[in-house]
């Protein structure tokens, strides 16, 4: 037998050492002292610690608590049914983000195609300017000396 102090019973029990020293005056609980210590048997009084009421419903709870096959066969067949579940779920969400996925790498090839037409387009553009301009200069100089010519033979 292992006598304990009034601390480590009232770890082990949960009760305070105000309700220890109520048990201990009542004389619930088994107590000796040696060396001004004072030690209690965890072993005797757990009647007192225990409520008897608790102690009959614990016994005729006992037999309703028992799981029947069945019930653990049904939830352990709900438990399966809702893994395959989330297991499908989490397969089409892997789907659909692959098609997503596809999807944009289209959309970003087509972008690409007309980005590259655009400049394309730019190019072509930036060279028929730069032509018209070359036009324009060489009438402005055409004219210019055409109208030199014609101040000059006005002039004389």
């Amino acid at each position: 037998m292992k006598w304990m102090s009034d601390e480590e019973y009232s770890e082990l029990t949960g009760l305070d050492l105000v309700a220890i020293e109520n048990l201990i005056q009542r004389g619930k609980l088994t107590v000796k002292v040696e060396d001004g210590i004072r030690f209690i048997d965890p072993s005797k009084g757990a009647h007192s610690v225990v409520p008897a009421q608790l102690k009959v419903l614990s016994a005729h709870n006992r037999h309703e608590m028992l799981v029947q096959p069945e019930f653990v066969e049904k939830t352990i067949g709900t438990i399966i049914n809702l893994h395959e579940k989330v297991i499908d779920a989490k397969d089409e969400t892997i789907l659909s983000v692959k098609n997503e996925n596809a999807f944009l790498r289209e959309a970003l090839a087509s972008l690409q195609e007309l980005y590259d037409e655009d400049r394309n387009t730019i190019a072509t553009f930036t060279q028929q300017l730069k032509m018209s301009q070359q036009e324009v200069e060489f009438m402005k100089r055409k004219y210019k000396l055409m109208w030199n010519k014609a101040i000059e033979d006005h002039a004389n």
